[in-house]
């Protein structure tokens, strides 16, 4: 059987086990998921033994300390993903929920209620907990899922997955509805991005080079986020102690995520006293400044920016910085140069929080707090998908309910059109 017939099978199965997780009650979902998470406890061992070959072959192929650290499962992570597992049960079941009811002139009752996707595929890099987090959503919203995950991590992957699908299969649930891609050509990519009448949605998860990959040869709808240019504005009516707090916060905790800090905009009139403040902050922190003119008269110690760095994601200990004259200049360049991702903006002003609230054009806005809280879990989706940059059909981190759609349902008495 040839890479493209394997893909096509594959694809078809799911699409028939999607049709019985659809009908799958709440309890016999939340049940197969607790079962999950005891079955990854339970095959520990098992499951490190099989990523210490991944690491290995890491090792021989040269992946940097970074990567490898993503790749590793020891037993703590295992527990995390077993954890994670048991929080996707305890989330409420969006299928089936009816979120609006109407009633017409002609006594007709009109609604719309949720129902699961279908079959989502799933690529992403070499985090192995990817597969069971990802696996869990989709199975609690009712879908059948196709998880194609980074090479690095393919023993580890296929484990995790069998583990899962052998609790399937005692539950007495189609196992199709979760596969594993269990090869690593990237034919199998190609082939799975044409599976338009099989597959309704594609999520990428990864760098910005995999995502436009996905989505240049995608023939199926593509959750889009190519990367986190996220920004602070400091307004002239900010606590500046909450200001420096959260700057470095959103900076410094994990500079290697995609809601870290990477811009940040001051307001001309505290410019003065607060840039010498947070660059002193900053820079005894490793942090590298790469700041505009007027905030480089106050910070000397920083380097120019360019125009590249203002569209700059740098996942790194880099920040760029400008001083603007105030809150509509900070919503021109965080609309011109951000990516739709998270902004914040620090004020005692109630009026410029709520404007900034309705003109940046992001999909994730905060007041008076870090940009590391853009992330499912934070906000209290329990876990997420992934975060869409992509106004259709999501917007910001996705959590259950954006692994479903709805449809109109209608109650009538025998009416009949005019």
């Amino acid at each position: 059987m040839t890479i493209a017939e394997r893909i096509r099978k594959i694809a078809a199965d799911a699409r028939q086990a999607s049709i019985a997780m659809a009908r799958l009650s709440t309890g016999a979902k939340n049940d197969l998921l607790m079962n999950m998470a005891m079955a990854l406890i339970n095959n520990a061992p098992h499951l490190i033994e099989e990523n210490r070959k991944d690491l290995e072959a890491g090792e021989k192929k040269g992946l940097s300390a970074a990567m490898l650290d993503r790749l590793m499962l020891n037993d703590a992570r295992n527990k995390a993903m077993a954890d994670g597992l048991r929080e996707v049960a305890a989330l409420p079941d969006p299928v089936g929920e009816v979120t609006r009811m109407w009633k017409r002139p002609n006594d007709l009752m009109v609604g719309k209620m949720r129902i699961p996707l279908g079959v989502i595929g799933i690529i992403y890099e070499a985090r192995p907990n990817v597969t069971a987090d990802a696996a869990a959503l989709c199975l609690k919203a009712g879908n059948g899922v196709i998880l194609r995950g980074g090479s690095e991590a393919i023993y580890s992957n296929v484990a995790i997955a069998r583990i899962l699908t052998d609790e399937m299969k005692k539950a007495g649930i189609p196992e199709a509805a979760l596969s594993v891609i269990p090869f690593t050509e990237r034919e199998g990519v190609l082939e799975m991005l044409k599976q338009e009448e099989l597959i309704d949605l594609i999520i990428p998860r990864g760098g910005e080079s995999l995502i436009r990959f996905v989505v240049e040869h995608s023939k199926i709808p593509v959750i889009k986020h190519y990367k986190g240019v996220c920004h602070i504005f400091v307004d002239a009516a900010a606590d500046v102690d909450m200001a420096e707090r959260i700057i470095v916060n959103a900076k410094v905790q994990r500079p290697g995520v995609c809601n870290a800090l990477e811009t940040l905009l001051i307001h001309k009139d505290i410019a003065e006293t607060f840039v010498p403040r947070i660059a002193e902050t900053l820079a005894n922190l490793q942090v590298e400044l790469r700041g505009d003119d007027c905030f480089r008269q106050f910070a000397p110690g920083a380097n120019p920016a360019t125009e590249e760095d203002w569209g700059a994601e740098y996942l790194e200990l880099i920040l760029a910085a400008r001083v603007v004259d105030g809150l509509d200049e900070a919503v021109e360049h965080i609309n011109r140069y951000g990516s739709l991702h998270t902004e914040a903006i620090v004020t005692g002003d109630y009026r410029n929080a709520q404007r900034f609230i309705r003109e940046v054009n992001s999909s994730t806005v905060l007041v008076n707090a870090s940009t590391r809280f853009a992330d499912g879990n934070q906000l209290g989706l329990g876990a997420e998908i992934g975060i869409s940059t992509t106004k259709l059909h999501s917007f910001g981190p996705m959590g259950l309910e954006d692994l479903t759609t709805t449809k109109f349902i209608v109650y009538g008495d025998g009416q009949v059109r005019q």
